[in-house]
């Protein structure tokens, strides 16, 4: 169980509220690999987290291409994965009933997210959860986004509450490190197929799914 001194929740939003990771790999691959690169699904994860316009510098800085317009690029990707989110997006298991958990327990409930507010609508809108949340805070227009903690402390302002009354729950490596950086207790809810790699342990707990986070949380 965590500690009785946190008084909010903040929740990354991609992976963690919505299934949108393959949509995000999905669309990075189709777009990036349309410039050249040859960018397998292992590799696209590496920048899982990342604020788009970083992850397109991230892969032009090692596999330089012709006509390079980062902003297009990215705004292309974004086009992509919101097409698939209001077309296919689901909540992750488990999460609808840890926000009313949440609720039920008093606790303040963040939103800290590297994806734009174009994205933050369209999930929002999609799930239908934007009612459950007293901040909302995206790295879009940020000078860093995470692994910076950054918007994690944003969040933890927005919210009123210190950031070491928060705990941040991630599926991102690069998410892990912005909110351990904010002093904020973690949990990790990976991707199955990467749950047993050792990188994780770096989070306070690391759960399978959102479903369990009710019980860990004291609800």
């Amino acid at each position: 169980m965590v500690s009785t001194q946190v008084k909010a929740v903040i929740f990354d939003m991609d992976g963690i509220l919505i299934d949108s990771e393959p949509a995000w790999q999905i669309a990075e691959q189709t777009v990036l690999n349309g410039c050249g690169l040859n960018l397998s699904r292992e590799e696209v994860e590496q920048t899982t987290g990342m604020r788009i316009d970083h992850v397109v510098s991230y892969w032009y800085q090692r596999f330089p291409w012709p006509n390079y317009d980062n902003a297009a690029t990215a705004t292309k990707i974004v086009n992509e994965v919101i097409a698939q989110i209001n077309a296919n997006g689901e909540p992750m298991l488990g999460v609808i009933e840890s926000l009313d958990a949440c609720k039920r327990l008093g606790l303040k409930i963040g939103l800290a997210t590297s994806s734009s507010s174009r994205i933050i609508e369209a999930v929002l809108h999609k799930l239908t959860i934007g009612h459950y949340f007293d901040a909302i805070e995206s790295a879009e227009n940020l000078a860093y986004g995470k692994p910076h903690p950054e918007v994690y402390l944003n969040c933890a302002t927005g919210l009123g509450i210190a950031p070491s009354q928060c705990i941040a729950i991630e599926d991102s490596f690069n998410g892990l490190i912005a909110a351990r950086a904010a002093s904020m207790q973690t949990v990790a809810i990976p991707a199955p197929h990467t749950a047993t790699q050792t990188k994780w342990v770096i989070a306070h707990h690391q759960l399978a799914h959102a479903g369990l986070l009710p019980a860990l949380l004291g609800a």
